[in-house]
């Protein structure tokens, strides 16, 4: 990492200049196609051959589906559907989770380990997650899936779960290798979102889709590279951010994951620590830390995601919060969410913090895509 530098005009004009000698993966390209990839994603899941034990009804169907064909709105008897994946690979989950919270009849649980509770079985709908394929704790608990005679789809590039797949007869939805797991969001959410849609699980998404699409368009090229720091929501993010510990605030429900997405993509793009918190459950533990004047405290950015279309008391608890706290912080930044529907509201505020993660690591001076340390300790453990 090079030297720090605290001159503003400085930190601008790096971020308004040509970077690719530290993006040596060209990141940014991957963030600024989001909209596009969205696209590729949402073909994948609805392109994907839907075993007929998985299909409503499942007697009165041919061998296989066709592909595009919609499903009855009534389902096979699934009890919960369980999504197994560690790091990059469990975000989607947790987003689905989040999205699907008062659509969804039975639970959406996210699994980020070896091991997996009793109540998985037969009537489990399992995603087992991994762009790798060979996640060590993914495929551990994906043969537990197996012994517990689960209904799984896998989603991986290869590997070895591509490998067990063709073993254990599961089907596979086959995403795009090559990209950091932490990049391939879309691919790692919307095929499963349309897995559930055909397999009739939740209602078709196609206004929520487009409206996202549009937005994302809208944000892509406000939050691009090329535009400068002056009119880029991001670039001012990471501006904000750099040099102190941010904390990273989202609200139960819609910007949970959220929220700790932000939290994994400054860890991971700008090689940085960061933390998050969810209202209201902060109000009755953390705002206490703040108490107490101190240095510590004085080095606080607090990024409070908004949902524009949210609870109004959580609304109130973010401004009340905010009074008591805001001359003990370095500053308290508020970041609304864009659109109406859930999905846009969710996935605007995904990019900004994608495209925020990666201007602080400009700063930052590092390369956002390799992960050194996560690495290291792959080694470690295989020796």
């Amino acid at each position: 990492m090079g030297e720090k530098r605290k001159n503003k005009n400085d930190n601008i004009n790096m971020l308004d200049r040509d970077f690719s000698e530290l993006d040596k993966a060209n990141m940014i390209e991957l963030l600024e196609e989001f909209p596009q990839k969205m696209r590729d994603a949402l073909r994948l899941g609805e392109e994907f051959i839907i075993p007929t034990n998985l299909l409503p009804n499942p007697t009165a169907v041919p061998a296989y589906a066709t592909p595009t064909a919609p499903t009855s709105t009534s389902t096979r008897n699934f009890k919960n559907i369980v999504v197994l994946g560690m790091g990059g690979s469990a975000i989607g989950g947790d987003l689905l989770s989040d999205y699907l919270a008062d659509e969804l009849s039975i639970p959406i649980v996210v699994i980020r380990g070896y091991d997996i509770p009793k109540f998985v079985d037969e009537n489990s709908l399992v995603f087992t997650v991994s762009y790798s394929g060979n996640t060590e704790e993914t495929i551990s608990a994906l043969k537990k899936c197996l012994e517990a005679k689960a209904r799984i789809i896998a989603l991986t590039s290869g590997g070895k779960l591509a490998v067990l797949s063709q073993e254990n007869n599961f089907p596979v939805i086959k995403v795009p290798a090559g990209i950091q797991p932490r990049a391939a969001i879309s691919y790692l959410f919307f095929p499963i979102l349309k897995a559930l849609e055909r397999l009739g699980l939740i209602k078709e998404k196609s206004s929520e889709i487009d409206e996202t699409i549009s937005i994302l368009q809208d944000l892509s090229r406000e939050y691009c590279a090329k535009s400068p720091s002056e009119n880029n929501l991001a670039k001012k993010v990471a501006l904000s951010l750099y040099l102190h510990l941010p904390l990273i605030y989202g609200s139960e429900g819609l910007l949970e994951a959220v929220a700790m997405r932000w939290k994994t993509q400054i860890n991971e793009n700008s090689k940085w620590p960061c933390f998050w918190n969810v209202f209201p459950e902060l109000d009755h533990n953390e705002i206490v830390g703040y108490e107490i004047e101190n240095n510590i405290n004085r080095q606080v950015k607090i990024i409070y995601l908004q949902d524009k279309e949210g609870l109004l008391r959580v609304e109130k608890r973010q401004k009340i919060t905010r009074k008591i706290i805001q001359g003990k912080v370095a500053e308290f930044i508020v970041c609304p969410t864009k659109g109406k529907g859930k999905m846009s509201r969710m996935f605007s505020l995904i990019f900004l913090g994608d495209l925020a993660s990666y201007y602080l690591a400009i700063l930052n001076q590092v390369d956002p895509s390799p992960v050194a340390c996560i690495e290291d300790l792959k080694k470690e453990l295989a020796k």
